[in-house]
């Protein structure tokens, strides 16, 4: 399983978590080239080698009209567009303009859309108005717009499956922003660290920014220690300031074993319908396997064994699930590890238009497979049968 762990030992900012993920793209330069492609209003991406206690690393730089947002000010915080110097307000419906005009796939528009979605819930919350009602301060301006755009496009080009961090260092004292003076983490910022674990250490400066906050709760699927993976990259995403300790965010890519809970459970008071219903239920929310088969129960009465797959911090929300769908009153689980190839999907233009594909590699190993869906829709539109589509299809070597 692609794995991604990020160590937020010095905080999490947009700039370091995008040039965290920046550093663990081989082809660096064609990367930056199509981060500028975006077409983000006067905005320009620079990557800089920079070196903090001995550590290089990149400062993912957004120059604005030519100029970085802190160029002319010395006490700005490490992620340069926490502070106000633009002051320039904007509402959810300007930056969701902003990035749906971007030229980026609607998959990366639609995380870049969610991620400012929980900064509006956090700060709605905050100042008692609604989120159609907030305006954006410091994270409403380009280059907070940029940063979320550009750690969105690099995490789904990393083909990432999986991703762990560390507890958030926040770190401590006072912030300046629009409002005034605040303690640190800011209100909204601990807002969207809700859940998440975090601690301060000796470091007197904000560390985590709400545009680092909302990206870790929007990505991240576990917080905890650096898992069992075999490393294949790291990379070093630098802040501004220079402290004792290197002041970077490092982000480690590489393969794990994909831990899974199996629950089963019988049922033989139930109609099928009712067991279908059920299934699809559980399968909606998003497990990664349920299937039943045909069980020989108490005095050979025919019932139904039901089987859920799914990650360990799902268990609760499926054993609800289960409960509440089914007549049984009790379930077994097991602890299993699940191999799965790498997977992804590439579009592939055909005599029948486009298609996707979905492929499969490891263990010394490569299968690809036409997406159902297409198939079906390719069907319908010729009226040809899906074994024709798909010789056809092979023929062309898709």
């Amino acid at each position: 399983m692609r794995t991604l762990y990020l160590d937020c030992g010095m905080g999490a900012a947009g700039d370091m978590l995008s040039a965290a993920l920046f550093e663990l793209i081989e082809d660096r330069e064609a990367t930056l080239n199509e981060l500028n492609a975006f077409g983000i209003p006067h905005v320009a991406y620079a990557a800089e080698t920079v070196t903090k206690c001995g550590i290089r690393g990149t400062k993912m730089r957004v120059l604005i009209k030519g100029h970085e947002e802190g160029d002319h000010h010395h006490d700005h915080e490490h992620e340069h567009h926490h502070e106000h110097h633009h002051h320039e307000h904007s509402d959810m419906a300007g930056i969701a303009h902003i990035i749906n005009a971007a030229k980026v796939n609607e998959a990366v528009k639609e995380k870049a859309l969610a991620v400012y979605r929980l900064i509006a819930e956090a700060e709605s919350e905050v100042h008692g108005t609604t989120v159609s009602e907030i305006h954006f301060h410091e994270v409403g301006t380009l280059d907070a717009i940029a940063d979320i755009l550009a750690f969105c496009y690099l995490f789904d080009k990393l083909n990432v499956t999986r991703a762990v961090a560390s507890p958030v260092n926040v770190g401590k004292g006072t912030v300046k922003c629009a409002h005034g003076v605040l303690p640190v983490p800011a209100p909204a910022t601990a807002l969207l660290l809700r859940g998440i674990p975090i601690y301060s250490n000796e470091i007197e400066s904000e560390l985590c920014t709400p545009t680092g906050a909302a990206l870790l709760k929007a990505f991240v699927d576990e917080f905890a220690a650096l898992p069992e993976m075999t490393v294949d990259a790291i990379g070093y995403g630098m802040g501004a300031k220079d402290f004792a300790r290197a002041n970077c965010l490092r982000a480690m890519l590489g393969e794990s074993e994909e831990r899974a809970v199996e629950i089963s459970f019988n049922v033989d008071d139930m109609t099928a319908e009712e067991i279908a219903f059920g299934m699809d239920e559980i399968r909606s929310s998003g497990v990664k396997d349920v299937f039943a088969a045909p069980a020989a129960m108490k005095k050979n009465r025919l019932g139904t064994l039901v089987t859920v797959l799914c990650a360990p911090e799902d268990k609760e929300k499926v054993l609800g699930l289960i409960f509440r769908h089914f007549s049984t009153i009790g379930v077994r689980e097991t602890f299993c590890r699940r191999y799965t190839m790498r997977r992804s999907v590439r579009e592939a233009e055909t005599k029948f238009g486009t298609v996707r594909i979905k492929e499969a590699e490891g263990y010394g190993y490569r299968k690809s497979k036409v997406e159902y869906d297409d198939l079906a829709r390719i069907a319908k539109e010729t009226g040809h049968g899906i074994r024709d589509i798909l010789k056809e299809l092979e023929s062309e070597g898709s």
